[in-house]
């Protein structure tokens, strides 16, 4: 009962986390009590790994409902499967986020050309504010980080397409990712679920983009024995 009062708290309080003494001090408080990981400001460049979010579109799309119609990405014209959800520098435990307030510049064409693995101009840009920004690199350096990371992790050929409703288990997806990728083990990444569809995969990856433990991120997979995947919108 005390850890949901102090999330809400910790929301209410969020924005004022950028000012000093006593915002702070609070904001630092109800972090720690109310079991938030995420701690804001930070500096660029400190931190220890990466995690690589790839989300699983299909079920992005069925949340939005009535409203998909308007999401880039939810198009039938062009079926999404695995999709960048972020790549997020780490701290051993927790994530610093918003490093750079405000966020330095981020040209028009680097959003366009990120369209591709982040189907969202607005994902595209919330991810360099949030996430970006910690990276201690240039948003050129950074999208390039982005790309090269998708590029390390192989989705497997069963991922790619999918036409029907499918259910699986966490175990399911982990070992797909685990043969697809040599050097992939099970203390490397995560699978997470909503109340019943698969919804990420996360890989823990190095500052070098070599695949690497991260045992705070394993640790918070998902618990479900059975979840379901639904279709990509549009495939045929």
């Amino acid at each position: 009962m005390v850890r949901p009062i102090l999330r809400r708290l910790f929301r209410a309080f969020s924005g004022e986390c950028r000012l000093p003494a006593l915002a702070l001090a609070v904001c630092g408080l109800l972090l720690s009590l109310s079991g938030a990981r995420a701690q804001p400001g930070g500096t660029p460049g400190q931190f220890d790994f990466y995690v690589l979010s790839l989300s699983w579109s299909p079920t992005y799309c069925e949340d939005k409902g009535d409203r998909a119609a308007r999401e880039p990405q939810c198009s039938v014209e062009r079926p999404y499967a695995f999709v960048v959800h972020g790549l997020w520098p780490q701290y051993e435990r927790g994530f610093p986020r918003s490093c750079q307030v405000p966020a330095p510049y981020i040209s028009n064409s680097l959003v366009r050309s990120m369209l591709d693995v982040m189907p969202s101009r607005g994902l595209v840009i919330h991810e360099w504010k949030t996430h970006g920004t910690c990276s201690g690199l240039a948003a050129e350096g950074y999208f390039a980080q982005v790309r090269a990371a998708r590029d390390k992790v192989t989705v497997p050929e069963e991922f790619k397409r999918l036409y029907y409703y499918r259910t699986v288990s966490p175990a399911d997806v982990e070992k797909a990712f685990l043969a697809a990728n040599p050097g992939l083990t099970p203390d490397m990444m995560a699978v997470e679920c909503d109340r019943r569809r698969l919804k990420e995969v996360r890989v823990c990856l190095s500052r070098d983009l070599s695949f690497r433990a991260c045992p705070d991120v394993d640790r918070r997979a998902c618990r479900l024995d059975r979840m379901v995947m639904p279709p990509m919108r549009g495939a045929q």
